[in-house]
């Protein structure tokens, strides 16, 4: 039996990888299954804090050799990776969609992109460059250069398999550090035939481990990451909630701490703009991934004389996609990732009903059944309503209007969150204006395809601390060390 139609089967791995490929010392298994077909794809080992310990003393025995390698040799090995992946796209994508629901086309472009991070730092790992400074004293001198931080522990979350742990794997290789992933318990798949490539590729063995376990293990490994003095870096990406919850206990060992939380992106419509291209911008902002991505659009605000208009074309748009299991041609939406997440969505869905706002489309589950929902299109929504105050996770898109400039400046910064912000506008002084005003880690202006390996990547406010990509993801990896040179004469 050709399992999940991999053309390349040992790409299918089923255990975790600490050194070698290994099940859960307590014999205890869990089930990664379809959310379009509610089919088990594949038996997991149910891994703990015993695995997260073994994994982070070998992280912390490899080290030294890791190190040592020179940038070349690392980048070789990191370039060899990304081909891999390349070559394998298809082979990864199909992993992806069928353990994570997202259409196959998504897939694929996860895989490409995530392969641009192991290309971008194998070249940005020979610019960490130190310095010469003029000295307080003639018989001195003063040299400031860095080296590897060491140890890294990253949990990465389900909606994005790929592009979640490679971001941070390829800088923290290419500095130098050893790692331990622990990626979601829904999808572990794609991270583990991303390890057998890096194998294939020549990475050593125990420079990079993958534990992983069913829901609920994470608290039981992030205990270890956190409190384990080797442990140099914690990198997460989650909900608010638990990333401050580990930073916290990072805070008893010093952790550093590298988070990606959550996101209540605004995405604002003003009149002078080009409304075709902020359609476009907006359905492919809302809808992909079904809805399920940090950085979506989660509040949408259109200034009150385009209002109707606006509204009725985007809910016609809306209503126009093509739900469906992510293998099927032409399926442009995939399923939700469980029940649960569903729930959360009707009980958005519900608020802002109860409260005044308007249905306009969608609304329930599809007739497609297991996790599949309908987009939805829910109109007049306001500052009180779980849709402005929450973030979204599916495909509900709340919209409310505005009048002024100052107004929707006001209610797109109305959060405790500032991951992404989009706005659409042919003025050019008001897209500096706004821009500027915007509190966000990333701003699109006229454009919602922000996602490049060369840009720093993070938020404002409690979307998190640190930046994936650029200068700045590999300088999150890196301690500075500053050497004072005396007796010079």
């Amino acid at each position: 039996m050709n399992q999940l139609g991999l053309k390349d089967q040992e790409l299918l791995k089923t255990k975790g990888f600490i050194g070698q490929w290994c099940s859960a010392e307590s014999g205890k298994t869990y089930q990664v299954v379809n959310p379009a077909t509610g089919e088990a794809l594949a038996t997991m080992p149910d891994m703990g804090a015993d695995e997260a310990l073994r994994a982070v003393n070998l992280a912390t025995e490899t080290f030294p050799s890791w190190k040592t390698q020179t940038v070349d040799e690392r980048s070789i090995i990191l370039r060899r990776w990304a081909q891999l992946m390349r070559e394998h796209k298809e082979d990864l994508g199909r992993i992806m969609t069928q353990e994570q629901g997202k259409t196959l086309a998504e897939s694929m472009g996860e895989i490409v992109y995530s392969a641009s991070y192991l290309d971008w730092y194998a070249e940005e790992s020979a610019r960490a460059s130190g310095r010469m400074m003029p000295a307080h004293s003639p018989e001195q001198r003063i040299m400031i250069s860095t080296e590897p931080l060491g140890v890294g522990a990253i949990i990465t979350p389900w909606n994005f398999p790929a592009l979640m742990v490679m971001r941070e794997v390829a800088p923290a290789l290419a500095s130098g550090c050893t790692l331990v992933v622990k990626p979601s318990g829904l999808t572990p798949l794609t991270p583990l035939a991303l390890l057998e490539l890096a194998n294939r590729a020549g990475l050593p063995a125990g420079v990079l481990s993958i534990v992983m376990g069913a829901r609920g293990s994470g608290s039981s490994m992030g205990s270890v990451f956190t409190l384990n003095p080797n442990v140099r870096k914690l990198s997460f990406t989650g909900s608010t909630t638990t990333g401050i919850h580990l930073a916290q206990q990072a805070a008893s060992t010093v952790t550093r701490m590298g988070l990606e939380l959550g996101g209540n992106a605004p995405f604002i419509v003003f009149e002078d703009a080009d409304l075709d291209a902020a359609l476009d911008g907006l359905i492919a902002s809302k809808f992909r991934n079904t809805g399920q991505t940090c950085v979506t659009t989660n509040r949408i605000f259109v200034q009150d004389s385009i209002y109707d208009v606006f509204v009725e074309r985007f809910a016609e748009r809306a209503s126009k996609i093509k739900v469906g299991n992510g293998m099927d041609e032409g399926v442009q939406m995939g399923p939700m990732i469980s029940e649960s997440a569903v729930e959360e969505v009707e009980q958005h869905i519900k608020d802002a009903l109860d409260k005044g706002a308007r249905l306009l489309t969608g609304g329930k589950r599809h007739a497609l059944g297991q996790s599949f929902f309908e987009p939805t299109v829910v109109a007049d929504v306001t500052p009180d309503m779980m849709p402005f105050k929450c973030e979204i996770f599916g495909p509900l898109a709340p919209i409310c209007k505005f009048t002024t400039e100052e107004e929707a400046i006001e209610l797109a910064n109305r959060t405790i969150h500032g991951l992404a912000a989009y706005f659409y506008s042919k003025g050019r002084e008001r897209c500096w204006r706004v821009a500027e005003a915007l509190q966000a880690g990333v701003v699109c202006e006229n454009t919602v395809a922000f996602s490049s390996a060369r840009a720093p990547f993070g938020g404002y406010k409690q979307s998190g601390m640190g930046r994936d990509g650029g200068h700045e993801g590999l300088s999150e990896w890196l301690e500075t060390k500053y050497r004072c040179i005396g007796s010079i004469k």
